[in-house]
């Protein structure tokens, strides 16, 4: 399918219906969080979410390496877009950072991947996950990474989601995309997210990622996670 060029977009997350229909089955990221016993735990440097008299915050994201979109053709990732983005975020704010990973990894061949997609996405499907998922008590702010595939998170971010208590908790979305955006996530996770209050997202071109600084400390700043 043919990717039509945007721009990285920073887009507000609000929670609403009624978004307008969208077709195609484009992987921006084909790729993969503070865990409980059994979990693989995640730290990039810089990440800590425990000094006293902060807002704590957990970063999750999902993320799959391999075989990629690119500019309307493929190039091959050791390291995940949405991954790429999560270290990045993650050397700005002091937070725990957890991966959440699939217990049947997904392919690392592109078009493998967007048939699974589809599939899970027709049958509403929930994909297991690799180990247990983190606990949320003491966290103030969650923030949910993930690819848009074909317009909306990949289903293993509605498992991790409908599995944990987001009462009271702000859920802030950033996303990789080839040409989505933030997708349906705001809807998305307005829904299985419950208690939660969806905050401003960030959305980044998977081809753009690496040079998406400025993006990025605008959108932590707007959201009053910058490290001080």
């Amino acid at each position: 399918m043919t990717a039509v060029p945007g721009r990285r977009a920073l887009l507000r997350a609000t929670m609403m219906t009624g978004l307008g229909a969208m077709t195609g089955a484009h992987l921006a990221d084909c790729s993969s969080p503070a865990g409980q016993e059994g979990e693989r735990q995640t730290t990039f440097p810089g990440s800590s979410a425990t000094t006293p008299g902060r807002r704590r915050v957990l970063l999750a994201y999902f993320s799959r390496p391999g075989e990629n979109y690119y500019y309307g053709g493929r190039t091959t990732l050791q390291v995940g877009n949405t991954e790429v983005l999560a270290r990045k975020i993650s050397s700005f704010i002091r937070c725990d950072v957890h991966r959440i990973e699939a217990a049947d990894p997904y392919p690392r061949n592109y078009d493998e991947t967007v048939r699974r997609n589809v599939r899970e996405q027709n049958d509403d499907a929930r994909p297991t996950i690799k180990g247990r998922r983190p606990s949320l008590d003491g966290y103030d702010t969650v923030l949910l990474g993930s690819p848009i595939w074909n317009v909306r998170a990949p289903m293993i971010m509605t498992t991790f989601t409908e599995q944990l208590d987001f009462r009271s908790k702000t859920v802030v979305p950033f996303t990789t995309h080839a040409m989505s955006g933030l997708g349906t996530t705001a809807r998305d996770y307005a829904r299985s997210c419950r208690g939660a209050t969806i905050a401003q997202g960030l959305a980044v071109r998977g081809e753009e990622v690496a040079d998406a600084d400025t993006d990025v400390t605008t959108w932590l700043r707007d959201l009053g996670l910058t490290r001080s």
